[in-house]
């Protein structure tokens, strides 16, 4: 029989600790982790301090060495919440196994449980909270890497929405899942209800901006983040990926400076804690300024070859992960750890991985022949990743968010259009612009309608661009090109 210590978690969940203090810093670490704020750590330290035998301070530990990158730690913090889960409850020694298989690289395994686990307790919070990090790591209830993961993610929100209400840490996490599904005004209003009740939470900021993203919003999202960012800590992983929100959107606005600016003070690997995410943050801006005609200075591409570098010798077990750091040896003409990293994938293959040998393998090789400049070759390797029947199709597998996706799309769209495949191009294209109308899509299509005789229809695109992009850089190479264009139309 389970001890009833009487503590109990914001939730109402009972947690096993003798200890008032441990059981009120553990809320606070929680809390904490919920907003992906910094402090989460400090305050699971506090809760051992006071009570060193306290099994889910040991696992809310763990979960914040995951999320920072820091698997070797959270496999060590796991294994001590293992080791004194004895004596707490079915819920809590069922949230430590979560933790752990995720831990050990067992994500599928861990997802499934998750759907368990919260069928029986909706209100374990953190589990919710570590469902969507599973999901968007490419991870299914269904097997690895499965397309549809949007809509499981969002399924398994609605099924647990009815035990929170109003509480904000659930409706920011499940306003993620509302945008990931196309919902964008329910996704807006549940992450301002979010930020009235807890103004610091990064997750609803992170959803309000995935939000103006999927709007075609820029200037709001920039504003939006502008406001917002300097009350948050810049020691915390979630301050890097909302930077990257930042310059994205100064990207879309054509705006290079400013998003170069943006990338050396709050994404730059020298000057943040390395991490997953200020790899991957960094490897899509970078290729993305790439493949616009604004590349960076090569010291910068240097530096985020030397951060990748370890992937190129381990690929296979994170598809997110590898086709990330396949864009920074990229970005610096790496060709030695791009044939490192292929011949791992390879082997990955060989041994069954259906996932590597779907995707990241061909995804990779796509992005090798892009900076060989062999563009016919990039689309034959990349072209049968996307579909036609939504924005991302296979591609989707590799986990992530549209906005996180969208680079190889992008690539593939440059690729079309260097490949001299205008048609392709036009498809694609105008399958993306029913989703959102940007001016760096519109640019694109305009240099596709030009290529095929349209040229009315390319010069209501290139009007419709100017009248967006009225204050980018007026000398980057898309403005430059795109007076061209429509001089040679004239």
């Amino acid at each position: 029989m389970v001890k009833d210590f009487g503590a109990k978690d914001r939730y109402g969940l009972p947690i096993s600790t003798a200890s008032t203090t441990a059981a009120e810093k553990l809320v606070e670490g929680v809390d904490l982790a919920l907003e992906s704020a910094w402090g989460a750590d400090e305050k699971f330290q506090e809760a051992l301090h006071a009570d060193e035998g306290f099994a889910l301070a040991h696992a809310g530990l763990a979960f914040r060495h995951m999320v920072g990158g820091r698997a070797a730690d959270a496999r060590k913090s796991v294994q001590e919440a293992q080791s004194l889960a004895a004596g707490t409850s079915r819920r809590e020694q069922q949230q430590i196994e979560i933790i752990a298989r995720w831990a050990n690289g067992k994500g599928i395994e861990a997802l499934i449980l998750v759907n368990e686990h919260l069928a029986e307790f909706p209100r374990d919070m953190l589990i919710v909270r570590l469902a969507q990090r599973l999901f968007v790591l490419g991870c299914s209830s269904v097997g690895a890497g499965v397309a549809n993961y949007p809509r499981e993610h969002f399924a398994l929100m609605k099924n647990v929405a009815p035990a929170y209400g109003d509480d904000w840490a659930f409706l920011a996490q499940n306003s993620f899942a509302h945008h990931e599904v196309g919902l964008l005004d329910e996704a807006l209003t549940m992450a301002e209800r979010s930020l009235e009740q807890r103004p610091t939470d990064a997750v609803a900021s992170h959803s309000v901006a995935h939000v103006y993203f999927e709007r075609a919003d820029s200037s709001s999202g920039a504003e939006f983040l502008e406001r917002w960012l300097p009350g948050f800590d810049n020691r915390a992983p979630y301050h890097v990926h909302l930077s990257w929100h930042l310059a994205l959107f100064e990207l879309a606005m054509g705006r290079y400076q400013n998003a170069l600016e943006v990338y050396g003070k709050d994404i730059r690997p020298s000057v943040v804690a390395k991490s997953a995410i200020s790899l991957n943050d960094s490897a899509s801006l970078m290729w993305r300024l790439q493949i616009y005609g604004a590349a960076a200075p090569s010291s910068l591409m240097k530096e985020l070859d030397t951060q990748a570098a370890p992937a190129a010798d381990n690929p296979g077990s994170v598809a997110f992960r590898d086709s990330h750091a396949a864009l920074a040896f990229a970005v610096a003409n790496d060709d030695e750890s791009l044939t490192r990293m292929m011949d791992g994938l390879k082997a990955a293959v060989d041994k069954g991985d259906k996932l590597v040998g779907d995707v990241t393998l061909p995804l990779v090789r796509g992005i090798t022949a892009f900076m060989h400049q062999d563009y016919d070759e990039a689309v034959r390797l990349m072209g049968p990743l996307f579909g036609n029947e939504a924005p991302y199709d296979q591609l989707s597998r590799i986990g992530g968010s549209h906005a996180q996706r969208e680079v190889f799309e992008d690539t593939l769209t440059e690729a079309y259009l260097r490949a001299g495949q205008f048609e392709n191009a036009e498809a694609l294209l105008e399958n993306r612009l029913k989703r959102r109308e940007t001016p760096r899509d519109l640019f694109w299509l305009a240099r596709a309608q030009q290529a095929t005789g349209k040229p009315e229809a390319a010069e209501a695109s290139i009007q419709q661009v100017r009248n967006t992009w009225r204050n980018a850089d007026p000398e980057s190479q898309e403005i430059v090109a795109l007076s061209g264009l429509a001089e040679s139309l004239s």
